[in-house]
């Protein structure tokens, strides 16, 4: 599905130049010394207790963000994270564009036992459903069904989600709880794609 987010034209300077018309830049500086301390800390619970208490994000249960996982700095309140996912190590979830004529903002929305890999970029207004995968190095364009296993840049399915197939999600959660253990019945190299210099789809 196509990715949901708001839409703002603007005119005269590009958006990044007057993104402190959209945010506060006193708001935006918190966030950044807050995210800063929470991508260097060892300790999951400090970091869950500053995304819930001091960003406003939505963090459920045993979610653990890896070393210097970066949540969006302008509007980390719109990110939800569901119960036991795994964020993997320099992670960016971005809820913002500051593109030359417009910016557009969205929610992200990760599901539960989904694992994000390392150096993953999830875009704006995408939402992971629960027990999905995403390979390392993974640009999220658009929405990943629940149980998936997807990977790359541009983004590709490696193993279709139980999205509309309830006999087999019991099948799909326990080759996820399998997973968890550091295997996967995929070859690695599919799941580690990554295309420096790809095109980001910026389509709504």
């Amino acid at each position: 599905m196509p990715r949901k987010v708001e839409r703002y034209p603007v005119t005269g300077p590009n958006s990044l130049w007057q993104v402190y018309k959209t945010v506060s830049p006193w708001r935006a500086m918190r966030n950044f010394v807050f995210i800063q301390v929470s991508r260097y800390s060892p300790s999951l619970r400090l970091k869950n207790w500053i995304f819930r208490h001091v960003l406003g994000m939505r963090v459920g249960e045993n979610t653990a963000f890896a070393l210097m996982a970066m949540p969006d700095v302008f509007f980390p309140e719109r990110i939800t994270v569901g119960d036991d996912s795994i964020i993997g190590y320099n992670t960016t979830i971005l809820c913002h564009e500051y593109l030359t004529r417009e910016y557009r903002l969205g929610d992200v929305r990760i599901g539960s036992r989904v694992m994000i890999g390392a150096g993953s970029i999830i875009l704006p207004g995408v939402t992971i459903g629960d027990d999905a995968m995403v390979g390392a190095g993974s640009v999220v364009v658009r929405d990943v069904a629940p149980g998936s296993f997807v990977a790359g840049n541009p983004l590709q399915v490696i193993r279709p989600g139980w999205e509309g197939q309830a006999g087999e999600r019991s099948e799909w959660a326990g080759k996820v709880g399998e997973s968890s253990g550091g295997t996967t019945d995929e070859p690695t190299d599919r799941s580690t794609t990554v295309a420096a210099g790809g095109r980001i789809d910026e389509e709504t």
